[in-house]
């Protein structure tokens, strides 16, 4: 299985170690009113919590700069470990792998994940042959991005099929943008693929594909990334950090108890008005939850502790140099922290 890890990764990892050794600025700039900015990457098409939280009044202490939209999670985590943004949000195996990396990060509160609703599969022809993990060896698999979700997960699966090291390392990995991903399926240029949101939908919705397995078929109801920040930035700017989490917690927690359709029409709007080009508001109508396991985005030990393990498991990260307690705090989550009961709301009165 290490022969499979993209060299490419490392030397990213390693690059953003380096940076982060030598030094990156912690010094937050403010806006007119005296709130501290928080420079972060979008999604095209998207609304960040971050960003909804904006919008619904959550912060008292921040306000968002956006520099642009990223292109993947780890991406995106790299940026904001090396001191081009202030908070950036990726799968939790990629945020250990920065972590076991040498990059001093600390993860704030979980923003995506799986559940009966919201979920990636990992899809085949009808007509394909492909019953089995095993069938899989020697034929191509389609994922989003290496070194995230889709990859881990995938991997995941082979191992609990039954397929060794050598066997998973057979399984050949193709990254193929999700907007391409239903065609280059369809045309054979892979044999698997993994589908989620939209593009997940559209193709269920036209036929003529199956589900292998789904990534809630492995942990049910489960958080998978989390927003970071680096430590400086954090030891620096603790109410900032704690204004900007607990916004954005509040957000996660709005969306987690509206209906679905005051959910989109909200992130229509939000879309619209913000008026960035190229952008549309359509996406938002394939939204259907969170995915978020925990009351506002509330990280539980067991969402990081996993791909600790996997990682030590597959030599790729050395036993005992990090656990799941070094890398993420729930300090300043309010559905965590005692400000909020588990059942509130937004506004912290119970739901229901």
């Amino acid at each position: 299985m290490r022969k499979r890890v993209p060299a490419l990764l490392f030397a990213l990892l390693a690059a953003v170690s380096l940076v982060s050794a030598c030094g990156t600025s912690s010094e937050a700039r403010t806006s007119e009113d005296g709130r501290t900015l928080i420079r972060y990457q979008g999604w095209a098409g998207q609304v960040t919590y971050p960003e909804l939280a904006a919008d619904l009044g959550y912060f008292d202490k921040v306000a968002l700069d956006w520099v642009g939209n990223t292109t993947s999670g780890p991406q995106d985590i790299q940026s904001a470990a090396t001191g081009a943004t202030d908070i950036g949000g990726a799968f939790n195996g990629a945020v250990v792998k920065l972590a076991a990396a040498g990059s001093p990060i600390t993860s704030v509160i979980s923003y995506y994940g799986s559940d009966k609703e919201n979920f990636t599969g990992y899809y085949v022809l009808d007509n394909s042959p492909i019953r089995s993990a095993r069938d899989l060896i020697g034929k191509k698999f389609g994922v989003n991005t290496l070194g995230a979700h889709h990859e881990f997960v995938a991997r995941e699966w082979l191992a609990r099929q039954g397929l060794s090291n050598d066997e998973i390392a057979q399984v050949e990995l193709t990254v193929v943008p999700p907007v391409n991903a239903e065609q280059a399926l369809r045309q054979g240029r892979i044999d698997a693929v993994a589908l989620f949101d939209i593009w997940r939908d559209e193709a269920v919705a036209r036929g003529g594909v199956r589900p292998l397995f789904t990534d809630g078929d492995l942990f049910g109801a489960f958080s998978y990334g989390t927003y970071i920040v680096r430590d400086d930035f954090l030891a620096r700017n603790r109410d900032a950090v704690a204004d900007l989490t607990q916004g954005t917690a509040r957000a996660i927690r709005w969306a987690q108890t509206t209906p679905r359709d005051q959910v989109i029409a909200k992130f229509k709007d939000i879309i619209t008005r913000r008026g960035r080009e190229g952008e549309s508001p359509d996406k938002a109508n394939y939204w259907k939850s969170t995915g978020v396991a925990g009351p506002g985005g509330v990280t539980r030990e067991q969402e990081i502790q996993l791909w600790v393990d996997w990682l030590v498991r597959n030599g790729e990260v050395e036993s005992g140099k990090l656990t799941a307690k070094d890398l993420y705090t729930n300090e300043f989550n309010p559905y965590a922290n005692g400000t909020y009961p588990e059942n509130a709301g937004p506004d912290g009165k119970v739901v229901g």
